[in-house]
């Protein structure tokens, strides 16, 4: 195995023509330069340079240059590997909890707009439910988490109010229904207790038609039909239509979206992390253009008009 640092001595002696100017760019004596390629010429077999009678000027064989080549590019890739792992990206990723209900458009979205200006850091996105998030947060397995919770329930870095609204599909609910079937997140979903708390409150009969931890999956069970569900106004998509009052469901309270940390205290890069997601969150949430949406007229059963942000209402 070739020495680097004898390597390194051999280009700056064909560099510089002399031992002396190839000593002072390594930092070594004269004598010690030439011992150095002494050393190396015993370990390739053959002669790497020539020396003129005065022993202050020297050129390489043949093979010196070839070597020279070689040395050029060995010392290039270990710089590299050096600047490598003393970049920022050889730290430890940010963890960053996202619910399982979140729109991850939207989130992809926010995350690319950082990473286009930070593209050192390394980030990790781990999905849940809100509830198992708040455990891997409290365990140290993620650094900060997107959460729904009852409104004011604990500390945060940021929070936001999300308006609850009953959702179907276009067709509407059959008539011959003799309960109300609900599409439902799974156990511990602060939507999930609000829909079925409500129609207990109501009085109303209802069944778990569809259940899914997804929000896209919900949103396309209510969309064909499958069953009523309680949404934030801002995952309301094509395809789906609101349920007032006036249909028998009644109003819902708000949840509220919150962004918590661990307890343990943040990095720098994790607390700008956690800043430029609260502003970006803060930004699609007042702005109300984060999902596009247009008016769906229904096919059969009540027909529609648009109310704020293009949501079909009944009427």
């Amino acid at each position: 195995m070739l020495d680097l640092e004898l390597l390194k001595t051999l280009v700056c002696v064909v560099d510089e023509r002399s031992f002396s100017r190839a000593g002072d760019r390594v930092h070594r004596t004269q004598s010690t330069v030439s011992q150095q390629i002494l050393k190396l010429e015993d370990k390739v077999g053959q002669a790497l340079l020539l020396r003129d009678r005065t022993g202050k000027r020297v050129v390489p064989t043949e093979g010196g240059e070839r070597l020279a080549l070689y040395a050029r590019k060995l010392l290039a890739l270990a710089q590299e590997a050096e600047d490598a792992l003393a970049r920022p990206g050889s730290l430890p990723p940010v963890r960053i909890g996202v619910p399982e209900d979140f729109d991850a458009v939207r989130m992809s979205t926010i995350l690319s707009g950082y990473m286009a200006s930070h593209a050192d850091v390394r980030l990790e996105t781990v999905s849940g439910m809100s509830t198992e998030l708040r455990r891997r947060l409290n365990a140290g397995e993620i650094d900060i988490a997107l959460v729904k919770r009852e409104p004011g329930a604990g500390e945060c870095i940021a929070a936001w109010p999300e308006r609850l609204v009953w959702v179907t599909g276009v067709h509407g609910l059959r008539q011959q229904e003799g309960s109300v079937p609900l599409a439902l997140f799974p156990e511990g979903c602060i939507y999930r207790q609000r829909a079925i708390r409500s129609m207990e409150i109501a009085g109303r009969p209802w069944r778990v038609a569809f259940g899914s931890q997804s929000l896209t999956g919900i949103q396309a069970a209510v969309a064909c039909g499958l069953g009523v569900t309680v949404l934030p106004t801002s995952a309301v998509i094509t395809g789906h239509v609101l349920l007032k009052t006036r249909d028998g469901f009644p109003e819902l309270p708000p949840s509220e979206l919150a962004l918590v940390a661990a307890k343990q205290p943040l990095s720098p890069v994790q607390r700008e992390i956690a800043q430029y997601l609260a502003a970006e969150i803060h930004a699609h949430t007042t702005s109300g253009t984060s999902v596009k949406r247009r008016t769906t007229r229904a096919r059969s059963g009540p027909a529609t008009t648009p109310m704020e942000g293009g949501v079909p209402r009944r009427r």
